[in-house]
């Protein structure tokens, strides 16, 4: 019956194994993209990662897009009052909306400028914007903006994350775990 329990507690095990597949690539995303502003010598190298991986970063986006149309979320926990359920629930369309449209406007900032997106191999994406330096330079500055706006909601959903694993303790992260679930104390009183 535990097990049942934690369970429904739990989000489907697609949405956890994407979540975890998909934590890494943009942690690795963003540091490349500060680091190719930062080093030009670097940026060559760190150009031909960020491109395929931005790639793969808008594929997993939709695939856990869908993910989520099509999976019952868990219950939010007691821990949570009304307003922080409606920041969660807020946030996570902020971040699902950005990590759309940043590999988007990436996308059409190197098609405005006539630079091939090489994926894997020989397979070029076709431009998905007209070549023009002003669309490129608009475009340029968005996605620079929506970089920065996904650090930052990247950055407030781990704090969160944190906040409630080591202040609250109420292991929150065990709803997105790959990991099996602790099993929860009694309270105490006998209560279960």
């Amino acid at each position: 019956m535990t097990e049942k329990i934690a369970a429904a507690t739990r989000f489907a095990l697609p949405s956890r194994i994407l979540h975890w597949l998909m934590a890494p690539m943009v942690i690795a995303q963003l540091f490349i993209g500060v680091t190719m502003v930062a080093s030009l010598s670097l940026y060559p190298l760190l150009l031909a990662v960020h491109r395929p991986l931005g790639v793969l970063i808008l594929i997993f986006a939709v695939i856990r897009l869908i993910n989520r149309w099509t999976h019952t979320l868990p219950p939010f926990l007691a821990t949570m009052g009304p307003a922080e359920r409606r920041i969660a629930s807020y946030s996570e369309y902020l971040l699902y909306g950005l990590l759309i449209i940043q590999p988007l406007t990436g996308w059409a900032m190197l098609s405005a400028a006539r630079n091939p997106i090489v994926s894997v191999g020989p397979f070029d994406l076709p431009g998905i914007a007209p070549h023009n330096i002003d669309i490129y330079a608009v475009l340029r500055q968005a996605h620079g903006l929506f970089a920065l706006l996904l650090f930052l909601a990247f950055t407030a959903h781990v704090s969160a994350v944190l906040f409630h694993t080591f202040v609250l303790r109420d292991r929150i992260i065990d709803r997105m775990a790959l990991w099996p679930a602790k099993r929860r104390e009694p309270l105490s009183g006998g209560a279960d």
